[in-house]
């Protein structure tokens, strides 16, 4: 169950009045209390009541005097930076409620026009409207014209770099058909094995005896030739 909002007017009944006194004194002591734990800060509260002879102090005598000390030794400037009292206190609650109805009145009446400039595309005149309501309707078509138009440069923007990233990728693409297929920068592995191979032939040039091989007087020449007489059996030589 909701708890009711409590009117805050003075309590003319004086049973009921001191009632509240009490209830809310102890409430305020206990929050006191808690902030000054749970944030760590020095606080104090004073109350003078009707009701009784003695102020009530909290968190004592002492803890209050060490408190109010502290703050007298502030300058002046700083001790009333944010101190507010009864009427302070009311103008800026109004102040801050004038602000809030305000920006809800423009919303509400944003709103309002939207929906006529929507309602008048579906062919529903505009006879009723005076000539404020067609100032604000002319202000959100305009509004409305420039989100378009916003929109409109943003999507070109994205098709431009879409159609800038494919032109790159298909020249790219030319580029390394016209290489054979070699990526630009990347050495192709065959070129690296035929320069193995010819380090490897010129090895065997050089050292014959090694690949020849003699197993007594029979001896293999290179090129697979059994012709004993030609030296240089293979093809590529005269």
């Amino acid at each position: 169950m909701t708890r009711k909002k409590v009117k805050l007017a003075y309590i003319t009944n004086d049973s009921t009045r001191k009632a509240t006194f009490k209830k809310r004194k102890k409430g305020l002591m206990k929050k006191v209390s808690e902030l000054s734990i749970l944030c760590g800060i020095d606080a104090c509260a004073i109350l003078y009541s009707p009701y009784d002879s003695q102020p009530e102090v909290w968190p004592s005598p002492l803890g209050v005097q060490r408190v109010v000390a502290h703050f007298k030794k502030m300058p002046e400037m700083e001790q009333s930076k944010k101190m507010v009292n009864q009427e302070t206190f009311l103008r800026q609650r109004v102040a801050k409620g004038n602000e809030q109805f305000k920006k809800q009145r423009k919303d509400n009446r944003e709103k309002e026009i939207t929906q006529v400039m929507f309602q008048s595309l579906t062919g529903k005149g505009l006879e009723t409207l005076n000539i404020v309501d067609f100032f604000d309707l002319g202000w959100m078509i305009d509004q409305n014209l420039k989100e378009i138009k916003q929109r409109i440069e943003s999507l070109n923007k994205e098709a431009q770099s879409l159609a800038t990233a494919a032109t790159a990728a298909a020249a790219a693409g030319q580029l390394i058909i016209k290489n054979g297929g070699k990526v630009p920068g990347e050495k192709p592995a065959f070129d690296t094995m035929d320069a193995i191979q010819g380090q490897q032939w010129f090895v065997d040039l050089v050292n014959p005896n090694e690949q020849m091989g003699f197993a007594g007087d029979d001896m293999m020449l290179p090129f697979g030739d059994a012709n004993q007489n030609a030296i240089w059996p293979n093809g590529f030589f005269p």
